[in-house]
């Protein structure tokens, strides 16, 4: 499936204040994360509004990409408005 939203979306949403949520599992996260990222495992999705804010503009990354297209269906589902997903953690590439 082709992803519109690219690594230079991502860094201009950063930098605007975006939220960059790893939805990996803690263990993958604890291995190591992109900057600032903020742990939100996929399998606990549904605590995303204890979380993340819903006011921000949200950045989601996983390993390959599955997980984070699955997370952004869910919080689009549960009222989150500006939810991009970048795929791969490998998509990254902000300074």
């Amino acid at each position: 499936m082709f992803n519109s939203f690219s690594s230079a979306d991502a860094c201009k949403l950063l930098a605007d204040g975006a939220q960059l949520v790893d939805v990996r599992t803690a263990a993958e996260f604890s291995r190591g994360a992109l900057p600032n990222a903020i742990s939100l495992p996929l399998q606990g999705i549904m605590n995303a509004n204890n979380v993340i804010d819903k006011d921000k503009a949200i950045i989601l990354y996983c390993l390959s990409g599955a997980r984070s297209a699955t997370a952004k269906n869910y919080l689009v589902q549960m009222g989150f408005d500006e939810v991009h997903d970048l795929g791969s953690f490998k998509n990254y590439n902000c300074e």
